[in-house]
């Protein structure tokens, strides 16, 4: 994104986060679609009464670090919980694009990395967004050419890509070079080793052409690498205490969360029931996700790809706040971001009136929640 991190097989999903193999179209499984294969059990929105708005629009990327999304949608289990509220959704292909829109007021909900979040939150001045939940972390790693680098310390001198300036896994690359003493431009990205923004849809053929010698890279990136000669040389869980982070958050607009909260609480209602349906059935939902990216791309993920990328993640409905307030540190100390005042970016008091109905443990902001 220093604190110690390591991962663990998941059971779900990234996010994006910003993140990985970025399609464009944004498609919709109804939940006519093979209706009686999808996950039953009645709702309390079931019994028909009415929401505040006629529709609410989700934006997400069609990136697996994005599986409660990805796998809520193609489901139907937010649908099932807004009676009658239609679901407009929105693929996205990088941070600002999905921040600009809920700004503008084209966009309700989101799916989104820290950064962004962090960002959109610091530039409006703390009046656009909310963090209302949690919903994957994991799922970064370092992959390179294992002809070029054996070890860490064989990264001095090389090329390494990040998806984008500032964005979540190049503040987390700049935070493990500082860490090793070694010195980086922020700006330029060059230095002791070359930091080399490259869009995710890019990096595996410029790591398959020799113009890169590896990447600090979400999934399925990272995998993607893999699958094209690479070595995970570092998976990013091993730097974090507990082993978890944040990778992709749900935000809200604030005019929608007040105007709407009944909505908001019933998508969450429905994102709480998809990570416990995903973490419950791995595999049923890594192949939903992997409809759902076909749906909206054309194209699936092959399973030398997918089949890793998915045990790297982790859905949680916890929004790892404490991790948050570090990668912004990160941010601070890469000098990529003036320290923000971040007091009031989680409203997490909707997730834990959810999380209570459901006899499940309510999570913490950190300190950092609205007053």
């Amino acid at each position: 994104m220093s604190a110690a991190r390591s991962l663990t097989a998941l059971r779900a999903i990234a996010v994006t986060a910003t993140l990985p193999l970025l399609l464009t179209a944004c498609g919709y499984g109804s939940e006519a679609e093979k209706k009686d294969e999808k996950p039953a059990g009645a709702t309390a929105s079931e019994g028909g009464q009415k929401l505040s708005a006629s529709e609410v629009r989700i934006g997400y990327f069609p990136n697996l670090t994005h599986a409660t999304a990805l796998v809520g949608l193609q489901e139907g289990l937010i649908e099932k919980e807004l009676s009658g509220t239609k679901i407009k959704p929105q693929s996205f292909n990088a941070g600002p694009s999905e921040i600009e829109a809920l700004n503008g007021g084209s966009l309700d909900i989101g799916f989104i990395g820290p950064s962004p979040s962090i960002n959109g939150y610091v530039k409006s001045k703390g009046s656009n967004l909310r963090i209302i939940s949690g919903s994957a972390s994991g799922g970064v790693k370092l992959v390179v050419n294992p002809d070029k680098i054996k070890t860490l310390d064989d990264l001095k001198g090389k090329k390494i890509a990040t998806p984008q300036k500032g964005n979540t896994q190049d503040v987390a690359f700049l935070n493990w070079i500082a860490e090793k003493g070694w010195s980086v431009d922020p700006e330029s990205g060059k230095g002791d080793v070359s930091v080399v923004r490259t869009d995710n849809k890019v990096t595996p053929d410029a790591f398959k052409q020799g113009s890169i010698d590896g990447a600090w890279v979400p999934e399925p990136t990272a995998s993607k690498l893999v699958s094209d000669g690479g070595s995970v040389l570092l998976d990013e869980t091993a730097l974090w205490p507990d082993k978890k982070f944040v990778i992709t958050n749900v935000i809200v607009s604030q005019k929608f969360l007040k105007e709407h909260a009944d909505v908001v609480e019933a998508v969450l209602k429905g994102t709480v029931k998809t990570n416990e349906w995903i973490n419950a059935n791995p595999d049923k939902a890594k192949a939903s996700a992997n409809a759902k990216l076909k749906a909206d791309s054309g194209k699936e993920l092959e399973a030398k790809v997918l089949d890793p990328a998915w045990q790297s993640i982790l859905v949680t409905d916890d929004p790892l706040a404490s991790t948050l307030k570090t990668e912004s540190d990160w941010a601070v100390k890469a000098k990529l971001l003036e320290k923000p005042d971040l007091a009031g970016i989680y409203d997490l008091t909707l997730l834990n009136k959810v999380l209570k109905a459901a006899g499940k443990p309510e999570v913490s902001d950190a300190g950092l929640g609205a007053k």
